[in-house]
């Protein structure tokens, strides 16, 4: 008899376990393969231990990868993914669109005023937001200060391309595997081409003229990409072409550049003796100039959105506001360590002392994001809004294909003005096609 109720009572409690089972929401995440995302996805077990009716599955890919996921998702409406990490490219151009679920009357504690106005301007669309920041960046040199200090160089605040190219020669020894400067390579519009734009900018170029015509093949282009490949190929690491974020992230941190331009969001990684074999000798200034100051920085948030494709909306926003909220942040900081906190998103994560003592980059990267306007990139007038891309709908198959047409003049495939001549020819027959012109805003 007691082995006939322990049966049915095993039984009952199966089936409930089933039932739960069953009853819980699954919340399928996109996202790209950055150390901050890889915290998240770690700390996200505490989110699921309070919500035990949502789980979450997470699918993990390189940048250029998850963007190509993700925009055939969302265009076909195949509801794959309920949260999307998409940028302050797409935002705007997908809410037009009516791809993105607007965040709309968001509780009082979740401190939406809290989030930097630049920040939350850019992932706005007719007043209304459509995706909130997990972190946001601009850029900024990192440099080796026992390198630097052994060479006798001092870096000021806002240093100079001229300074760049100076530095790297004398820093590079490839006998002992050091490189002057490590740079993105790697081909894609918001791999090379964010980069390069940044370069382009500062050199005084521009993508396009007023009229929407492209300006690749311009003198200011030529310039800003010469001085890129002679910097890579005479100072930079072998397979440069092959090198994005990740990896250049990956070069510094092993001790293998002296300097490195990039995201300020790797400075927390940089600075973290878990993740860097230099956290120590570390130091950091603004991203250089060229002509002007115009465009030298960008300005960018890694954010999380919810396509209206998804039919788990309601498990989705609450998942998107735990990750992107002020005690996330405090999460991350207590266990993971205060630099390591989500930048560039919260003023209130500025305001904290814990945070301000350790991460002394964190001033540096409050300015460059303060300072930084993407409407207005260049020293010229311009019809886009942007700096390390051009805000149409466009500019994603253009970046890409100039992507890699530049990385065939980094790797001597092409020479650099049949390059920048093709670019440009390529370019302007897809702005053609695409209506742009002289009555197109």
């Amino acid at each position: 008899m007691k082995l006939r109720i322990l049966a049915t009572w095993v039984a009952a409690l199966s089936l409930s376990s089933i039932a739960a089972a069953q009853a819980a929401t699954t919340v399928t995440i996109g996202t790209v393969n950055n150390g901050d995302m890889i915290i998240m996805q770690k700390l996200s077990k505490q989110f699921e231990q309070q919500n035990p009716d949502i789980k979450l599955d997470w699918v993990v890919l390189e940048e250029n990868v998850l963007r190509q996921r993700l925009t055939t998702d969302i265009a076909t409406k195949s509801g794959q993914f309920d949260v999307a990490t998409i940028g302050s490219y797409e935002v705007p151009i997908w809410a037009r669109q009516g791809w993105l679920k607007p965040f709309e009357n968001l509780p009082a504690d979740y401190a939406v005023d809290d989030i930097l106005k630049s920040v939350r301007d850019g992932l706005s669309y007719e007043g209304k937001l459509y995706a909130v920041p997990f972190y946001a960046e601009s850029t900024m040199l990192f440099y080796r200060t026992d390198l630097f200090q052994k060479a006798g160089l001092t870096v000021p605040e806002q240093p100079t391309w001229e300074q760049i190219k100076q530095w790297a020669e004398k820093l590079t020894d490839k006998t002992i595997g050091v490189y002057g400067v490590c740079l993105r390579g790697k081909p894609g519009w918001g791999e090379n081409i964010a980069f390069l734009s940044t370069m382009i900018h500062t050199y005084g170029g521009q993508w396009f003229d007023m009229n929407w015509q492209p300006t690749i093949d311009s003198p200011e282009w030529k310039a800003a990409v010469t001085d890129y490949i002679n910097l890579l190929n005479k100072y930079g690491p072998p397979g440069a072409a092959s090198n994005g974020f990740n990896e250049t992230l990956s070069l510094f941190a092993s001790g293998k550049c002296a300097m490195w331009i990039d995201a300020t969001v790797a400075a927390g990684l940089l600075y973290n003796p878990a993740e860097s074999k230099v956290a120590d000798k570390v130091g950091f200034a603004q991203a250089p100039i060229g002509k002007t100051e115009k465009g030298s920085h960008w300005l960018w948030a890694w954010s999380l959105a919810i396509p209206n494709s998804s039919d788990a909306q309601a498990a989705a926003q609450k998942f998107v506001l735990w990750a992107t909220s002020k005690p996330y942040v405090q999460l991350v900081g207590e266990q993971v360590g205060w630099a390591s906190a989500p930048p560039g998103t919260r003023m209130s994560t500025y305001e904290n002392p814990k945070y301000m003592e350790a991460a002394p980059f964190a001033k540096p990267v409050l300015a460059a994001i303060q300072s930084t306007d993407p409407t207005s990139p260049s020293a010229k007038p311009v019809p886009y809004t942007g700096i390390q891309y051009v805000g149409i709908p466009e500019f994603q198959a253009i970046g890409t294909q100039v992507g890699q047409t530049m990385a065939a003049a980094l790797t001597g495939k092409m020479p650099l003005d049949q390059a920048l001549k093709s670019a440009q020819a390529a370019t302007a027959r897809t702005m053609q096609q695409a209506g742009y012109g002289k009555d197109k805003k």
